[in-house]
């Protein structure tokens, strides 16, 4: 398929959609139709391709976009620098510490006071169950309030770049590579995939990958296994709607306690650590609570846990059980590779090293991802002004 191809049918198929995200935030999958999802995802592909043909989408002649990272990130921020500045919007990221939230500036004044000329804020907050999506949305009704009332001439748009329940530009991301590499959406339909806890000689890290995966994964007809051992629980809520999702598109979801029963006939494995619901839960009753020594002694306890299961690796005996041994591996990066990050980790280097060009491709979507949400919300015909750039 040609490029002008390739751009007419994603066009074609974007026209037969209905969506809603004009005007809106992305905050979580679980929130868009099965439509709005479809075209947040062939946007990023018409803008991939765009970008590499060199030709414009920009849809802004000026503006900022606002950064809020409250967590470590490397893919996920030069990702959402990256597409602002595609779109032609100038970046600022908001470092909480030089600002006067320091001082006790509360969500709604910031929010307010960062927006004058804001088309998008981008949030990261992921390491607080039960903290994360409510710090979005209270931002989210802070811009609507200041928009509302005139003080803003325009309203920012919110887009997830994780939280505590949903990381959705990464499993778009995720749904991309799998759309590219069998062929289209409607051969996920009856794949399996493994979404695995795996070892990782570290603690804390947040829940919201594998409660994306299960989520997305199971609408698009994929049969979905959560895998980890007993007391690495997901937030009930997330399990709940990934049982709904299945039973809608006619998928199975089930949890196992035994990566080989996932990993069995598997035609996808996502071998990733995370920590145990309740660790993350009490890590943050602690942290408001400045229990540096409390903290400390979680710590330890929780790597000592992680460490009766060294054997959750995903290894090359590992992948010789899933289909004629040649599951496809995703990861949202970055992995603890065993012999080269760490001395035992997520992934054997070998099984790395095989997939790794893949996974580079499964993170080259993300830029592309989060531009597409920007450009659904911002842009009320999309096709139409797509079809201005080719």
């Amino acid at each position: 398929m040609n490029v002008s191809e390739a751009l007419n049918s994603r066009l074609e198929e974007l026209a037969t959609l209905t969506t809603t995200t004009y005007g809106k935030d992305f905050l979580l999958t679980w929130e868009n139709s099965l439509d709005n999802l479809k075209a947040v995802m062939l946007v990023a592909e018409v803008l991939q391709i765009l970008h590499r043909e060199r030709k414009t989408w920009k849809i802004f002649d000026s503006g900022l976009a606002i950064s809020i990272f409250r967590d470590n990130s490397t893919r996920t921020r030069f990702s959402f620098a990256s597409a602002v500045n595609g779109l032609g919007l100038a970046l600022s990221e908001l470092d909480e510490v030089k600002s006067q939230v320091a001082h006790g500036e509360t969500v709604r004044e910031t929010a307010a006071m960062i927006s004058f000329l804001t088309e998008v804020i981008g949030i990261r907050d992921d390491m607080y169950p039960g903290e994360g999506h409510t710090y979005m949305t209270e931002v989210a009704d802070a811009v609507t309030d200041g928009f509302d009332h005139g003080i803003l001439a325009q309203r920012p748009t919110l887009v997830n770049l994780q939280c505590d329940l949903d990381h959705p530009t990464q499993s778009l991301s995720d749904l991309l590579k799998l759309k590219d590499y069998f062929g289209g959406w409607e051969n996920l339909k009856g794949k399996k995939i493994a979404m695995s806890w795996a070892y990782s000689p570290s603690y804390g890290k947040p829940l919201s990958v594998p409660q994306g995966v299960i989520n997305l994964m199971s609408r698009f007809g994929m049969d979905v296994v959560l895998a980890h051992p007993e007391g690495y629980d997901l937030l009930p809520g997330t399990l709940e709607s990934a049982n709904h999702f299945a039973a809608q598109s006619g998928a199975q979801f089930r949890v196992t306690h035994s990566m080989e029963d996932a990993f069995d006939q598997a035609d996808v494995v996502y071998p990733k650590s995370w920590a145990p619901m309740a660790v993350m839960q009490k890590r943050t009753q602690l942290l408001k609570q400045g229990d540096k020594e409390g903290l400390k002694q979680l710590e330890q306890s929780c790597l000592a846990e992680n460490a009766r299961h060294l054997d959750w690796e995903c290894t090359e005996e590992m992948m010789k059980l899933t289909r004629n041994g040649a599951a496809l591996y995703e990861h949202c990066l970055p992995a603890d590779i065993s012999g080269v990050s760490c001395e035992r980790g997520e992934v054997a280097k070998s099984v790395f090293e095989r997939y790794r060009l893949h996974t580079y491709q499964e993170a080259g979507f993300k830029p592309f991802v989060i531009a597409a949400m920007i450009f659904t919300s911002k842009v009320k015909d999309v096709a139409a002004k797509i079809r201005t750039f080719i």
